[in-house]
């Protein structure tokens, strides 16, 4: 017993270290924040929606950046399929004689589209205003990208040598598009980017209640996307003489049906684990309802009240909404054809046909067809919650965010880890900053993400790098 116990200050007493030296100094914060906020102001200010953006542009900035830090020209790349769709790749070196392998870091550079006529204020104009940044892709996921890139340069600055190499992967087309950034490069450069696991930056962070921080959530597994396509037909006819079967009212009375008609709830072993963690870590009602869900059988009332949140609701079961519609010809004419896209979000496990199947019983219209426009991404399961992944991420939590809990969770949203997963590499997911409920209005209008937020997840991805740059598993 004695010999434990000393084994376990000579642990604590080493990772205390490793912060201590990861925590810079009042003028090297300064200095490191202006850094951040200029790196975080070019980016949003170049335009990497698919449309007519440019990751490319994005891409060889972040180059410059690395290289006027000192990086070597043969360690930093822009590559892609075209001439717009550029990926950066960015090596840091490990010590001389390195046998451990090396940790990816990806996050990508392109946003969503993004209508300025819409907006309060300009998307691609960075703003700061009222303890917030505005503009598109603040919080999904420029933010981020940011971060990386000057802990990137933090490090080189530090002359910090790792026992392994460190990659920093920033990509094209996660949000749309066909030059998938991660994807191309798994399939033509898989040597620049292969690695013994990935920490991928696009994840929902810390989570808050009323502006308190509440848990840091590790993203253990995701969702799958599929998009549906809503479809009736009609011969239509002339304006003047209605009919009752108008091919808009089947789509609208079918999505109506959508509305009102949930998926069935579903646990698995991640989503179990984090409504446990929560029931413990808040208290009154929810915690209560959490308790019941998990309880067997679970509470039908219970999960009813949890799925009011959409975050849980999201969480408790396949998704389905509709994003677009299209419909009729002319404006004096009856609709010949309306659809609408049904963007569906499906809890791991399920099969895409069987999505349809259940979307086609729900909207319940012999004059509905429901057809797969995109498949699901394919089944994985969640990778490995060793302690050497675990235990970092609960140190620094306490460093930066002492008090609250790390909790695995499920992903509602898919992301580029479903490539790296299939292809057979560990990938987690973390961003150590800040998340409002509604995420910071991602996708959406006036997207924001609060200024704190970018230096406490600047710190947390910088002290938690290196400790996994040092760690032998």
């Amino acid at each position: 017993m004695k010999y434990r116990a000393y084994l376990t200050l000579i642990a604590v007493l080493i990772g205390s270290l490793c912060l201590r030296s990861a925590w810079p100094g009042a003028e090297r914060q300064d200095a490191t924040r202006k850094m951040a906020h200029d790196i975080f102001k070019q980016l949003i200010e170049i335009n990497t929606a698919d449309s007519i953006g440019s990751t490319t542009v994005a891409a060889q900035a972040m180059a410059q950046r690395l290289l006027d830090a000192g990086f070597p020209a043969a360690d930093v790349t822009v590559m892609g399929p075209n001439e717009r769709k550029g990926n950066l790749i960015a090596r840091y070196r490990g010590k001389a004689g390195k046998t451990l392998r090396p940790i990816l870091i990806i996050g990508h550079l392109d946003v969503v589209e993004a209508r300025p006529e819409d907006w309060t204020t300009d998307p691609f104009q960075f703003v700061e205003k009222d303890g917030y940044y505005y503009g598109r892709g603040t919080q999904d996921m420029k933010a981020s990208d940011a971060i990386m890139v000057t802990d990137f340069i933090r490090l080189k600055q530090e002359r910090f040598v790792p026992d392994r190499d460190i990659i920093l992967t920033l990509t094209a087309d996660e949000e749309g598009g066909t030059s998938n950034g991660v994807d191309w490069l798994l399939k033509n450069h898989r040597d620049l980017i292969d690695a013994e696991y990935v920490l991928n930056t696009e994840a929902t962070g810390v989570v808050t209640d009323h502006g308190k921080p509440l848990t840091v959530e590790v993203v253990a597994t995701e969702k799958l996307y599929g998009d549906y396509q809503v479809l009736a037909t009609n011969p239509g006819g002339h304006s003047s003489l209605p009919k009752p079967d108008n091919a808009i009212y089947h789509v609208a009375d079918a999505l109506a049906a959508l509305e009102k008609t949930p998926f069935l709830f579903e646990l698995n072993s991640v989503t179990r684990e984090y409504f446990a963690q929560m029931a413990a870590t808040l208290s009154g009602p929810t915690a209560a309802d959490m308790r019941a869900m998990l309880a067997t059988p679970p509470d039908a009332a219970a999960i009813a009240r949890l799925s009011q949140d959409a975050r849980y609701n999201a969480t408790l079961r396949t998704t389905c909404v509709a994003t677009m519609m299209s419909a009729g010809h002319a404006p004096n004419a009856l609709p010949q054809r309306a659809e609408a896209n049904v963007n569906c979000r499906i809890f791991p496990g399920a099969a895409i046909e069987e999505v349809r199947q259940t979307l086609a019983r729900i909207l319940a219209d012999p004059e509905i067809a429901v057809t797969t426009i995109e498949p699901s991404d394919p089944v994985v399961p969640p990778p490995p919650l060793t302690a050497a992944i675990m235990k970092p991420i609960e140190q620094v939590t306490r460093r930066i965010y002492p008090g609250i809990e790390v909790v695995p969770v499920l992903q509602a949203a898919g992301t580029d880890a479903i490539y790296l997963a299939e292809s057979g590499i560990p990938t987690y997911g973390l961003s150590g900053m800040f998340v409002d409920p509604d995420l910071g209005n991602i996708h959406g209008l006036n997207e924001r993400i609060r200024v704190q937020s970018l230096y406490d997840g600047r710190d947390f991805l910088f002290m938690l790098v290196k400790i996994y740059a040092e760690q032998v598993r």
